[in-house]
């Protein structure tokens, strides 16, 4: 284990290249990049973004790898001991935010990376909530179904349940409906006669929500104005500015929001939503969810009441790319969207975007500074912008559109 050089350059262009020394970020307060040598069976598992346990000091401890370094002048190098999951939690491109936000806000860059990953990613100490789900399993032939009929009515009666399955279905839904219980369904399990297994199943808060889909609003001259301006920036984020849409409450913003995400799905991009945590109420996620209900597990949200296993599992839903919108509060800037076209900001004026520990980032500043990186468009909205935004606007840094019509 030894010092290594800050320096952000040797990133490896191949996230996933076969490594023989990573550079690591140990989940410490050290200000130090460490380097470590890679085992041949975890080489090829290990990438810029993956999360390792590596030996430090007389104990073990978990890092976050920010580079592959070819080679290394370092002495006494020590293996990593274990890779973290099955592909890695940061992209490049999160990385190089993590590095603007330590250097900008005065703060280690482990600082900056508790904020980044949600404990329960960081720590891994919570899995998937795993069900039993039962199928039906070997063909019986009618003589074995009459002796299991006269010899164990119950046993056949869940039998016919269950072959009359075309999935797989939660075993305990199933013995609940027609009111058996989990031994009959083991000793058709015994017999061969089902397939019991676990899987995975998705801790959603919404579950037991339904949402109907809702269609465009028709938009007046100066929300149509806005929504080319957005749609513009999409299309050549590398050539425009941060946008700061300044409109009156009831003049039609959020509208203009669902819009544009509309517009950036259809480009094959994805979308991040931050509103106050005290705006991120039941009505405003109906809102999103109900907008895109023909897109399965579209929308995730990410806010400060969900539990462990929820955050872990939202989180992943984001990671994996099945979900391509992500509305949350200050923290769901750092959502690992891969392909972001846009980033919307609500009520940027809002001081609850300013976190009040290390680091005392302000989500509005960092949601434009990943814009610029990732290259996408950046929409700050609000009734009465602050006064940086509009001092911003009035200098040209920002692009200022005005909705004065409710």
């Amino acid at each position: 284990m030894t010092l290594a050089s800050t320096s952000t350059s040797m990133i490896c262009e191949q996230r996933m290249a076969k490594a023989n020394y990573v550079r690591v970020i140990v989940d410490r307060a050290i200000r130090r990049e460490l380097d470590y040598s890679v085992p041949e069976s975890l080489a090829e598992r290990v990438g810029v973004g993956s999360r390792v346990r590596v030996p430090f000091r007389e104990t073990s401890a978990l890092a976050t790898v920010v580079a592959l370094p070819e080679q290394t002048e370092a002495k006494g190098i020590r293996p990593i001991e274990a890779v973290i999951g099955e592909a890695p939690v940061l992209s490049e491109h999160l990385l190089e935010l993590a590095k603007w936000i330590g250097t900008y806000y005065c703060c280690p860059i482990e600082t900056v990376m508790r904020s980044m990953l949600p404990q329960v990613i960081r720590r891994a100490e919570v899995g998937w909530k795993k069900q039993l789900f039962v199928q039906p399993g070997r063909n019986i032939a009618q003589e074995e179904l009459d002796k299991l009929r006269r010899r164990a009515p119950r046993q056949a009666e869940l039998l016919d349940a269950i072959s009359k399955l075309d999935v797989p279905v939660r075993a305990a839904e199933l013995l609940r409906q027609i009111s058996l219980d989990n031994q009959t369904l083991r000793a058709l399990a015994k017999r061969g006669l089902v397939e019991l297994r676990e899987q995975p199943v998705p801790r959603d808060p919404h579950a037991d929500e339904q949402f109907i889909a809702t269609s465009n609003l028709v938009l007046n001259e100066e929300q149509t104005r806005a929504l080319k301006e957005i749609t513009d920036a999409l299309d050549s984020p590398e050539n425009t500015r941060p946008i700061l849409l300044h409109g009156m409450t009831g003049s039609g913003k959020t509208e203009i929001y669902l819009q544009a995400i509309r517009a950036a799905l259809d480009r094959q991009r994805t979308a991040i939503v931050l509103v106050p945590e005290i705006s991120l109420t039941p009505q405003t996620v109906e809102r999103f969810k109900s907008r895109f209900a023909d897109v399965p597990d579209a929308v995730a949200v990410l806010h400060s009441h969900l539990s462990e296993g929820e955050r872990h599992d939202e989180w992943h839903k984001i990671h994996s790319g099945h979900a391509r919108i992500v509305i949350g509060a200050r923290s769901a800037i750092f959502a690992p969207l891969k392909n972001l076209g846009l980033i919307v900001v609500d009520e940027e004026h809002e001081t609850t975007y300013k976190q009040e520990e290390a680091p005392r980032y302000h989500a509005r500043d960092v949601a434009v500074v990943r814009a610029k990186i990732e290259r996408c468009a950046v929409v700050l909205g609000s009734a009465t912008p602050s006064l940086e935004s509009y001092h911003n606007a009035a200098n040209g840094k920002y692009r200022l559109l005005t909705l004065t019509q409710r």
